[in-house]
């Protein structure tokens, strides 16, 4: 909302002096860089809307006598501002609130509905105070009375209306970015969860990284829980696309996830109740979801891995590290009316083997001079690099290298999520 200061009140008693003894005032040097400084380098466009010719020919004599150079549009009628306005944004819009086609608040509102960027100033008559003032409060920044002002009393009204339009954009502005950054949070605390952990048999390293254009984050998800009878259960997924609506979708099949594994889902009935949240949840026919799923029973020798559509794991064991594929069915969501099968592959694991899950945001950064990815081997070279390391450093070290990798094509694109399980049978 504009101010309440009006300048047409707070300067009219300073500006008595006739219009035709006003002679022209040079500008100083002080002046004239504090001006340029406020315009940027180009003068500013102002557009007057007004239909009375002697009213006009007072403006443009003003803003000749203040020496400031401003490019000034003129429109006679609303209807005629209104479609310059479509054509070109100015920075200030000086409004007669008498026009023949409309009148008061009515064309003001016209204005401002049009130009949410535009400095308004109202011009009134010199028994229109009280107008000028509900002008105000109804979003003009400031408003003028017609033949009580000098020219540089003129330019500093449409100056001040200016910058505090440019105040009021930055508020809004600010504003929106911290609600981006609260909404933000929420989707964090939902797409990255604390891993549901009974006893200290299984460690959990986790990492996010946003892709380099996302404002918001994707649909990476990843979540650990054990249950009563000692299993892990670890899930990593991505929703196609990014933005609010795939992040809430991502969340919602990571809560999901949670509660069916808790309530006793497992294999092919897991992953046809995931498919049946994504369908019914998602935004258009054309979203889907890939993840990997593992269990590992309580002091077993084994995993047991479901893959929907998504990218192979890293096993560390005594050996090194592997990467290691199992048969897997569609991307949750591609052929939904479709018996889709997931099966259950049983990969061997030492006792205190480690395994990393990862969505495709870690492999599908472009390296070198030509359009390659980084690709499983690639990321598998990295990791047989850094093999000794504590699960920290280790996942640390494979992020950083793909970002590193990827520097010359803009680092990397998509988001990435990692899941690192390392089991302890001291415990």
């Amino acid at each position: 909302m504009g101010s309440a200061l009006g300048l047409g009140s707070q300067y009219q008693a300073d500006s008595t002096r006739a219009r035709a003894v006003s002679p022209p005032r040079p500008v100083s040097s002080v002046e004239q860089d504090r001006f340029e400084t406020l315009w940027s380098g180009r003068p500013p466009h102002v557009l007057l809307i007004e239909d009375d010719e002697g009213d006009a020919v007072l403006v443009e004599e003003l803003m000749e006598d203040s020496g400031v150079e401003v490019r000034l549009g003129r429109a006679r009628t609303l209807a005629h501002a209104l479609a310059q306005l479509d054509a070109e944004r100015p920075q200030c819009v000086l409004l007669d609130l008498h026009l023949p086609d409309a009148q008061g608040l009515d064309a003001l509102n016209k204005v401002l509905a049009k130009t949410a960027e535009a400095a308004v100033v109202v011009l009134t008559g010199l028994s229109e105070e009280k107008a000028g003032l509900a002008a105000v409060a109804a979003g003009a920044q400031d408003y003028l009375v017609k033949g009580r002002l000098e020219a540089d009393v003129f330019m500093r009204a449409i100056r001040y209306a200016m910058q505090r339009k440019q105040t009021e954009l930055a508020a809004a502005a600010l504003q929106t970015g911290r609600l981006r950054a609260e909404e933000n949070a929420r989707l964090e605390r939902g797409l990255l969860p604390t891993p549901l952990l009974l006893d200290d048999t299984v460690s959990v390293c986790a990492r996010y990284r946003p892709g380099r254009a996302q404002a918001l984050l994707g649909g990476d998800f990843y979540d650990v829980v054990q249950t009563p009878d000692g299993a892990t259960h670890a899930v990593v997924g991505d929703v196609s696309g990014h933005g609010p609506a795939e992040a809430a979708l991502g969340v919602c099949l990571r809560v999901a996830w949670r509660a069916f594994v808790m309530a006793g889902a497992r294999g092919q009935e897991l992953l046809d109740l995931l498919e049946k949240i994504l369908v019914a949840e998602r935004s258009g026919p054309e979203i889907f979801a890939t993840l990997v799923a593992l269990t590992r029973p309580a002091g077993a020798d084994r995993i047991c891995v479901q893959r929907a559509g998504h990218p192979g794991f890293l096993i560390r064991s005594s050996e090194g590290v592997r990467l290691q594929a199992v048969d897997g069915g569609p991307a949750l969501g591609i052929m939904p009316d479709w018996d889709s099968a997931w099966p259950v592959t049983e990969v061997p694991m030492e006792p205190s083997g480690a395994v990393m899950l990862f969505t495709d945001g870690l492999i599908e950064g472009r390296v070198g001079a030509g359009p390659v990815r980084l690709e499983e081997q690639g990321l598998l070279d990295i990791a047989r690099h850094h093999t000794e390391l504590p699960a920290d450093a280790f996942v640390d070290a494979l992020i950083h290298t793909a970002q590193s990798l990827a520097a010359d094509w803009g680092g990397l694109a998509d988001d990435v999520a990692v899941l690192h399980l390392e089991w302890n049978t001291s415990s």
